[in-house]
C-alpha cells in the first residue's frame, strides 16, 4: 500500500489551498523519512547561535511546514510533525 505525504503551511492553519501533496512512497519508513527531511530542512534554516530550543520551535509551528502520511505506522500511530520537531529543537539546541 503506497502512502502519501500531505504538507501544510503552519502559517496557514487550516486552509487546505496552501496544502500540496510532497509526494508517494512505497513504504511507511520512506514517507516517514521525506516528513523529517521537511522538517529538518526548516529547523537547520532557522537556527541561529543563542536561540533556544523554545524559541525554535516557535518559529517551526508559526512558520514551518507540516508534513503528514496518511495512514497509521506499523506501530498504528501516525507521525506527528510537531512531536518530531519538538525533539529536534532540543537535540539542536543543547550545549
Amino acid at each position: 500500500m503506497p502512502f502519501k505525504v500531505r504538507v501544510r503551511e503552519n502559517s496557514h492553519y487550516m486552509d487546505e489551498s496552501e496544502a500540496y501533496e510532497h509526494g508517494t512512497f512505497a513504504t511507511y519508513a520512506e514517507a516517514e523519512a521525506a516528513c523529517r527531511k521537511i522538517v529538518d530542512e526548516f529547523l537547520t534554516a532557522n537556527r541561529k547561535p543563542g536561540l533556544g530550543a523554545e524559541a525554535l520551535f516557535r518559529l517551526y509551528t508559526t512558520f514551518g511546514e507540516d508534513p503528514a502520511i496518511d495512514g497509521a505506522g506499523p506501530d498504528g500511530r501516525g507521525f506527528s510533525a510537531w512531536d518530531y520537531a519538538r525533539e529536534r529543537c532540543r537535540q539542536l539546541c543543547r550545549g
